[in-house]
């Protein structure tokens, strides 16, 4: 029972998180079964980037800038904007701004899952242990997932000429967002907690300006406001 406890609150914040952030979708909600699909991509891709990255740090070493901005955060988000951009970019279900969150925070907390998941087994915590990582890890890639996903649904929706720029953006932003965390958590100070919390209020409140962001350039939004006027 103490075993099932663990891990049902090791995989409850992920799926919490992912549920508010499907939610939020105002106009065309994507359909589940997609959804939990690319979640479950999150969960394939965390063995080949474990394998990544303990290659990368024999090889590099661990040096603290080169292991939070290379190895952590550049792996894993190569890694899911790799995956996003083959798989979930040109799919026909990606018709509006707010899908590209969507889909990066599900990939995003799918990753993470399986991580809150293997540090329960591995390094067995208390309840606070678990709800501290809740709000600092897990929420921490769903956010990164929002700044991705915003960015990719600007590309996808925006000027041809622009494409490219938004592209690179939605690698290159949440990529230096997530190392900036790492690099947090991993500089061995003491008083890392009084960096991480401005961090992480400027990440929420960042993150829910771009949600509302994509919602507002919904095409489905200004099809409502039609509807209702011929009402």
């Amino acid at each position: 029972m103490l075993i099932l406890s663990i891990l049902t609150a090791a995989i409850a914040p992920g799926i919490s998180l992912l549920t508010y952030f499907y939610l939020k979708d105002r106009y065309d909600t994507e359909p589940v079964h997609m959804v939990v699909r690319v979640f479950l991509l999150g969960v394939l891709i965390v063995l080949p980037i474990m394998i990544i990255q303990r290659g990368l740090t024999l090889w590099w070493g661990d040096h603290p800038i080169v292991f939070a901005f290379a190895i952590s955060s550049g792996v894993e988000e190569i890694v899911k904007w790799f995956v996003l951009y083959h798989i979930i970019y040109n799919h026909t279900e990606f018709d509006e701004p707010y899908d590209g969150i969507v889909y990066a925070v599900a990939i995003s907390l799918g990753f993470a899952t399986v991580e809150n998941v293997l540090y329960a087994i591995y390094q067995p915590a208390s309840f606070a242990t678990l709800l501290g990582r809740a709000l600092l890890p897990v929420s921490g890639h769903a956010l990164f997932g929002v700044t991705m996903g915003y960015y990719l649904g600007k590309a996808k929706f925006a000027e041809r000429s622009r494409t490219r720029l938004f592209l690179l953006m939605s690698l290159t932003v949440p990529l230096l967002e997530h190392g900036v965390y790492d690099w947090i958590i991993g500089s061995g100070t003491t008083y890392w907690i009084w960096f991480m919390i401005p961090l992480m209020i400027y990440l929420w409140v960042k993150g829910l300006r771009k949600m509302n962001r994509a919602n507002n350039r919904s095409p489905f939004r200004m099809l409502l406001r039609e509807e209702e006027v011929n009402l």
